[in-house]
């Protein structure tokens, strides 16, 4: 039986499924998917009820990205991205009544939100501007040269890093809620791009203009290192994992297909199923764990009940549990899918079959390009050479 929260995306899902060749093939936005989530109520869900939304949780997030992701990556995507930003509001800004009120929209109006975290010249680190928001007279403005913004064509508002002011050193920053009306985009360069073509991931100069209220209260370092970073991590994870679930499946479908024509022989091709079924298990668990602690987190009365080894973790640990997550599932799952290629064959290779999975394949190499996973091993390093807790222990 399909569980209730599940429902609303098994639509969405067959919808993004129809379309997802034709998405990648053109290199276009999967309206068609997205008009869904918003026909669902998907895009405001997790505004709190008290807001009118549904307060859904992120392991329940996770669960729909997957079920997208196996029918279209770079709708799961959009879907990922976007509830990204979401949980930075409930974690962070829901106490400024700009940002209650904001919430209030997204959840009646099923606002899409777009990120606007890199910059020209700052080497894909997150945690540098080199812009400015600036302030007066009750109003803000900032400029940024952006090389990609995922959707913004597309976007209703967007959540924007800059330094908290001309001064301030580059680490220094806010996140600031830019509305769609309020915004000037001059396109400055393409996305033609490998895989998950549909971002439509654009170079931009954004342009914002404001009220003061609408920059977030808490500083953006607190707001990447608590919420951003690591609900990025998870949400694409289960993206990872859908594409890698549905390659398998297709790759499963093709043994048994052949198993058929020739009764009582194993394909060939079975012992390389096995070697994609362990490691996916491995994900499932894990990632099962994590998002049961993030939730758990956010709930008084069940982080009481929850040992404190069993716990979110805090501070480097988080980092690292992060950082960990995001290599070894960006790797497992290209190799997961690599197999379901070699099992397929020429039927996989080719576009336009049933078993094709050379969109899995090409989609799949985000994964480790998505803050490179070189960036993320050597900052991985250091942080285990300062973290004192005990590594591995049960």
């Amino acid at each position: 039986m399909t569980a209730p929260a599940l429902i609303g995306i098994d639509r969405v899902a067959r919808i993004a499924a129809t379309h997802a060749d034709a998405v990648d093939r053109e290199g276009r936005f999967p309206a068609e998917a997205v008009a869904a989530m918003r026909e669902e109520g998907l895009l405001g869900q997790m505004v709190p009820a008290t807001l009118g939304g549904r307060g859904t949780p992120l392991s329940v997030v996770a669960q729909q990205t997957q079920v997208l992701a196996r029918a279209c990556a770079s709708s799961a995507m959009v879907f990922a991205m976007h509830h990204n930003q979401i949980a930075c509001v409930i974690d962070h800004a829901l106490g400024d009544p700009w940002h209650a009120d904001f919430a209030r929209r997204l959840a009646a109006e099923q606002l899409l939100v777009a990120s606007v975290t890199s910059e020209v010249g700052i080497g894909g680190d997150m945690r540098s501007s080199t812009c400015a928001v600036a302030v007066a007279d009750g109003r803000f403005t900032l400029e940024k040269a952006a090389p990609t913004i995922s959707y913004a064509r597309y976007a209703d508002a967007f959540f924007v890093t800059a330094r908290a002011h001309a001064d301030a050193p580059a680490s220094d920053q806010v996140l600031v809620t830019v509305l769609r009306a309020d915004t000037t985009l001059d396109h400055t360069g393409e996305w033609d791009a490998l895989g998950l073509r549909g971002t439509c991931s654009e170079a931009f100069r954004f342009v914002g203009t404001g009220l003061a209220a609408q920059v977030m209260p808490t500083s953006f370092a607190d707001i990447a290192g608590a919420t951003m970073v690591p609900v990025s991590h998870l949400l694409w994870a289960a993206a990872w994992t859908g594409i890698a679930v549905d390659a398998t499946a297709r790759a499963r479908r093709f043994l048994r297909e052949r198993a058929r024509r020739t009764p009582g022989v194993v394909p060939p091709g079975a012992a390389r199923l096995t070697q994609s079924v362990g490691p996916l298990q491995q994900m499932r668990s894990r990632l099962r764990e994590l998002l049961a602690q993030y939730d758990s987190a956010r709930d008084p009365a069940a982080a009481a009940a929850v040992p404190p080894r069993d716990r979110w973790p805090e501070g480097m640990a988080l980092a690292v549990a992060m950082n960990s997550l995001k290599v070894d599932v960006s790797e497992t799952c290209l190799q997961v899918v690599h197999n379901a290629m070699v099992i397929c064959g020429m039927a996989g290779y080719r576009n336009g079959t049933e078993y094709s999975v050379g969109r899995h394949l090409r989609d799949i190499y985000s994964a480790q390009l998505m803050i490179s996973n070189d960036r993320v091993v050597a900052t991985t390093g250091a942080l285990l050479l300062a973290q004192r807790s005990e590594i591995g222990a049960l």
